[in-house]
């Protein structure tokens, strides 16, 4: 089957769609400098910044008030989708690094979004299986270990009110889901992949955002 759009995302192409999406503030923009600069050698586990805002735009889109994100790092998907939530929203989101996660609280302090987030340092599971079972949540951001994305997943679906959104990133895993002898994290998003495509219980659709997004939609 030919792709249905040829297009090529170039670094001008790129910039262009930078240049016409919502910049980033002060603060994100600190953020963003700091991880490059702290932490060089993982600054790739941070959202790339069209996935801020694109996040920020689906938390407006939805309403969404009560959002849970597993996987922190530097705090900056967690920043936008606070700064889009009303004043009475929360975040929980879930990481298990102190040291990443203190640039986090720095930002979302001088952002002024502190009081809506709340971090729990924890294995993401024990966090989520806490959580009250009945459909409460909103929205969800899944960016963490990958080899545990079906186990965060089967937490949060049944615990997602009817119409709320979730969002996964790198589904694509550099493009090592198109191996068909993957192995290792490939082979982990290869069978999450296919789990979500088999879940009766989410509408969902894959996208070429950053390094692949899945969104979906509780039923």
């Amino acid at each position: 089957m030919a792709k249905g759009n040829s297009t090529r995302l170039t670094d001008e192409l790129y910039a262009y769609m930078l240049g016409h999406n919502p910049p980033l503030d002060p603060v994100q923009r600190m953020l963003v400098e700091v991880t490059h600069v702290q932490l060089p050698l993982v600054a790739g586990k941070q959202v790339a910044e069209e996935q801020g805002a694109l996040l920020a735009f689906l938390v407006r889109l939805t309403g969404a008030r009560r959002i849970v994100e597993v996987g922190t790092f530097t705090g900056l998907s967690a920043l936008s989708m606070a700064q889009a939530l009303p004043p009475d929203g929360t975040l929980l989101t879930c990481d298990i690094s102190e040291e990443w996660t203190e640039h986090a609280r720095e930002a979302w302090a001088k952002a002024g979004v502190a009081d809506r987030i709340e971090l729990r340092i924890a294995p993401a599971r024990e966090t989520l299986r806490a959580l009250p079972d009945e459909p409460h949540i909103d929205m969800a951001f899944i960016d963490a270990d990958k080899d545990n994305y079906i186990a965060y997943w089967d937490e949060l679906v049944p615990r997602m009110r009817p119409g709320g959104l979730l969002a996964v990133d790198n589904v694509f895993l550099h493009g090592g889901v198109t191996d068909p002898e993957a192995t290792g994290l490939a082979a982990a998003i290869k069978e999450f992949n296919e789990h979500v495509k088999a879940d009766d219980r989410v509408d969902s659709v894959m996208l070429a955002v950053a390094d692949g997004m899945t969104l979906a939609r509780r039923r």
